[in-house]
Order: C-alpha cells, then structure tokens, then sequence
C-alpha cells in the first residue's frame, strides 16, 4: 500500500510541476489497487457534453470526437480504460494519471464507411472514481451518402 501511495503522490506532484498530465506509469497490479481502494478514489467533472451531435458527414469521412474531463477530486484520477460500443469506432484511453485540478482528453475516432443515416454511438470509460466507475458517452452523427459522379 505504501508503493501505491507513494507512486500516487509522485505522480501528481511530477504533474504539477510540469504542467501536463506526464508521470510515471502504473503496473496493472497498482492500477487494480487503486481501483479496488476506496481511498484513491476520486472524482471527475465533464467540461463538455457528454453527449454530442457531430452533425452530417460524407460516408467514408473519420470523425474525431473529444470530450475534455477535470480531476475535481483530491486524488489522482486513473482511467484504466476507454471502450468503444462497437468496431466503427476506435477510443483512445490516457496513459497516465490526471493530477488533483488538471484537465485531459477522451478521444475517439469514428469510420463513417458503409454506415449511411443516422448513427448514435457510445463511449465507456472505467476510472478511479465514486460514485460510479464507469461513464458512458455518447454522440450521434448523421452520415450522408458519397455523390455519385
């Protein structure tokens, strides 16, 4: 437990001083730890939407969605991990911890080929925080048919 803890505060205080969310990276073991500890939870505080309308795109476009996240908490925020609804789209998860007060990124590209009219897709993302581990984020877009020539 120790370890954790002194890895936890090595991380945020190694964040803090940089100014961006870099540190060390956790093994899965501490990863678990922390997620298995109600000590090290945390919270976290959407800035956007969590659910978006991309609008229309031409079949074939990626369309890049990015939901912008606070550590509100006093803990590192840890996002073990990002998970897409199905194969069309492809999340990124952030490697490293989110220090006390920092802001990061869940992004997600999705593949408009082959999926003309209207798609609602989901976003999961399990971390460290209470009261529940895993978020679910949403966007929808309209995909229009390629013209023909």
């Amino acid at each position: 437990m120790k370890k954790v803890l002194i890895i936890i505060i090595s991380c945020a205080a190694f964040a803090a001083c940089m100014g961006d969310n870099s540190g060390p990276k956790l093994t899965k073991e501490e990863t678990q730890k922390i997620l298995s500890d109600s000590s090290n939870f945390t919270t976290i505080q959407w800035i956007d939407s969590i659910d978006k309308n991309m609008g229309k795109v031409v079949e074939g476009e990626q369309v890049l969605v990015t939901y912008k996240f606070k550590n509100s908490g006093s803990k590192p925020l840890v996002i073990t991990s990002v998970t897409a609804g199905c194969g069309c789209t492809i999340p990124e998860t952030p490697k490293e911890p989110i220090a006390p007060g920092a802001e990061g990124e869940i992004k997600a590209k999705f593949n408009s080929a082959g999926r003309v009219g209207p798609n609602h897709k989901q976003v999961y993302v399990t971390a460290n925080t209470n009261p529940e581990k895993t978020t679910k984020l949403d966007f929808s877009v309209e995909v229009t048919p390629k013209a023909k020539s």
